[in-house]
């Protein structure tokens, strides 16, 4: 410990120079009061002649930094003078005084102003493990509340980096192969004197090999000051290739263990080059020599304390990423079965997804009209993207004959009417054939030509008549995009009859078999369609019934909209103006329709182009029906291009 004591030139230092020299006080003389404080353990002796030149605060300054003081008196002088403050002297000396009596005086003053340097340095030590307490505490706050792995892993090397002020740090992750082994990633790296470097991923086994290696096996701290000069006897090795390669120094090293709940080593976070200076750039040789120093004792259990912290958060990142691509799975598992009950429709709710998001992607860029200021988060996208996925997901709740219809007959129906066209057909055949025979029997061959004649023109008349019926049928089966067509003839079918083999007249149409052929746009009938359109319904309350997290609580009301219109003529609830549909559904509504009218497999449409989709969906647009801000979005983002992703 240094002892230093501080006097003035008025003050005789020679009677007890041979006492100080023996206890190692190195006297010093006082040539200023400017910024007196004491360095180490220090005291001031004060003598009357200089009394003067020191104020108060001076004197508190130097006592609350360590320093003890020790006053001499004035010739005669019993008592402290008034304006000295006695609770700043460790010691007060009549005048005169023998060398006794001075160090008996100065030993006082020494022990307090030791006991005042350790309490500093005690008080000091306290306020340095509470900010490292809090530090940790707010890094293990950041780590908690981040779920962006790729940034947790960020964030991890960043909050190491500065609390024990390295230069560089790596993180390693175990990772399970199928056969239940276990190998080592070098995942993350972060470089301050060398941001440029860029991030190779490489694997590694899990033994003694390397150094990450031996700390994995282990699950023990590994401290090392100097890299390149390892003990004989180390079983594991440092690879210079990166040094090589980048111009860099790889010296003190600090590796630790991260290990999960269950003691399991689940990665390993390494600190490289601790610098005495934490903003200084390790460019030469001469800067790693001077700025790197090895690591403490201290730092390896603040490091110990971090890496347990960030081995909590990445087993809670890992978990959360399960359980996101179980609920991944589970999502896509659903759409398939979907889709499986109507593969008509096959790849359509992923394309409206992909298309939906899209779009909410061009919305968030754009910086003009009124959706300038409109933004999403990755959480939105996210969100967006589930309720796309399942917008359709009511269609369990419908019969799967309505789901599948793709004419406006059910094929059991058109088969009736073709075997009905058939017996009509046969009959007049027989009916000619017949006709011919009573002829000959009755008349002979007399005016036979001029009669086959006749019957043959009114027979031949007849087949046309059926045949045209029966392609009428097979024209008027086919269902439209666009309302269209006059089913005038083919009603009249239904007042036209024939006898069947019982003798009864029947109709060539049903009023049933008509009222589904006269359908004017879609294959559905009214009542149908009412069914179709309550899957949307159906779809609310199915999603309604899955506990969503707070970040994806709004997809059922997403989905639940996404057939409404601006005018009101949407189902199934009706709503009208924009204020009442979210902009999620509005968006997802222009990718629906669009991807209706443009896909490929439907069996009850021809593929229609981009352009010719556009147009109708523009016409809609016009209308009032769909929200021409997106609609312009859509377009000129060519958000219509887009691909379902893989």
């Amino acid at each position: 410990m240094k002892y230093t004591l501080v006097h003035t030139e008025q003050f005789d230092i020679d009677p007890i120079a041979e006492a100080l020299e023996r206890e190692a006080v190195v006297a010093q003389l006082l040539e200023s009061t400017e910024g007196l404080t004491a360095d180490g353990t220090t005291v001031l002796i004060l003598d009357p002649d200089y009394r003067s030149s020191l104020t108060l605060d001076q004197l508190r300054n130097f006592v609350n930094s360590g320093g003890a003081v020790v006053a001499v008196g004035a010739e005669g002088a019993l008592d402290v003078p008034a304006e000295l403050d006695d609770n700043l002297l460790a010691g007060f000396v009549r005048s005169p005084y023998g060398t006794r009596e001075i160090l008996l005086a100065l030993r006082t003053a020494y022990r307090e102003a030791a006991a005042r340097t350790a309490l500093e340095r005690a008080n000091k030590d306290a306020a340095l493990r509470t900010r490292e307490l809090g530090e940790l505490t707010r890094i293990g706050m950041a780590l908690n509340t981040e779920r962006d792995y790729e940034q947790l892993q960020s964030l991890i090397l960043t909050q190491a980096r500065e609390l024990s002020s390295s230069d560089a740090a790596s993180l390693y992750l175990v990772e399970r192969l199928d056969d239940d082994k276990r190998q080592l990633r070098f995942k993350f790296s972060q470089t301050y004197s060398r941001p440029e470097i860029p991030l190779l991923e490489r694997t590694m086994p899990i033994d003694k090999s390397s150094i990450a290696g031996y700390v994995a096996t282990t699950g023990k701290p590994l401290v090392i000051d100097d890299a390149y000069f390892l003990p004989p006897d180390s079983e594991y090795t440092i690879d210079r290739f990166f040094d090589r390669t980048w111009g860099y120094r790889t010296k003190s090293l600090l590796t630790i263990p991260m290990t999960d709940h269950k003691d399991d080593v689940i990665g390993v976070l390494q600190l490289i080059n601790r610098k005495r200076d934490f903003t200084a750039h390790l460019q030469t040789p001469e800067d790693f020599e001077s700025q790197v120093i090895p690591y403490t004792q201290r730092l390896i259990e603040l490091m110990t304390a971090l890496a347990g912290q960030a081995a909590v958060s990445i087993e809670n990142s890992q978990l959360y990423e399960e359980i996101e691509r179980l609920f991944e799975g589970f999502v896509r598992a659903s759409v398939h079965a979907i889709e499986q009950r109507d593969p008509t429709t096959f790849g359509h709710s992923g394309r409206v997804a992909d298309k939906t998001v899209a779009l909410a992607v061009v919305v968030d860029r754009t910086d003009m009209g009124q959706y300038r200021h409109t933004s999403f988060t990755k959480k939105d996208l996210r969100e967006i993207r589930y309720a796309g996925l399942l917008h359709d997901f009511g269609k369990v709740g419908v019969r799967e004959d309505v789901l599948v219809k793709a004419k406006k007959l059910y094929p059991p129906d058109l088969s009736l009417i073709e075997q009905r066209y058939a017996f009509v057909r046969r009959t007049a055949e027989r009916d000619y054939c017949r006709r011919r025979l009573e002829y000959l029997e009755s008349s002979g061959r007399d005016g036979y030509d001029e009669f086959v004649a006749r019957l043959s023109a009114e027979h031949q008349s007849q087949i046309e008549d059926l045949d045209n019926f029966m392609k009428l049928v097979l024209e008027s089966n086919e269902p439209t995009v666009l309302p269209e067509g006059s089913f005038a003839e083919l009603v009249r079918y239904t007042e036209r009859h024939y006898e069947d083999v019982s003798g009864h007249q029947q109709p060539y149409l049903t009023t049933d078999e008509a009222r589904f052929l006269t359908i004017r746009k879609g294959s559905l009938d009214e009542e149908e369609r009412q069914q179709i359109e309550r899957q949307v319904t159906h779809t609310y309350r199915l999603l309604q019934k899955i506990p969503w997290t707070r970040e994806l609580r709004n997809v059922p009301t997403i989905a639940w909209g996404h057939h409404e219109k601006l005018d009101g003529s949407g189902y199934p609830r009706k709503l009208s103006g924009a204020e009442h549909i979210p902009i999620q559904t509005r968006m997802m509504t222009i990718a629906d329709i669009f991807d209706a009218l443009t896909a490929a497999d439907r069996p009850y449409k021809a593929r229609m182009a981009a352009e010719r989709a556009l147009d109708i969906i523009s016409d809609e647009v016009k209308g009032g029906q769909l929200d021409k801000d997106l609609f312009h979005l859509f377009v000129a983002g060519e958000v219509f291009k887009r691909e379902e992703e893989a």
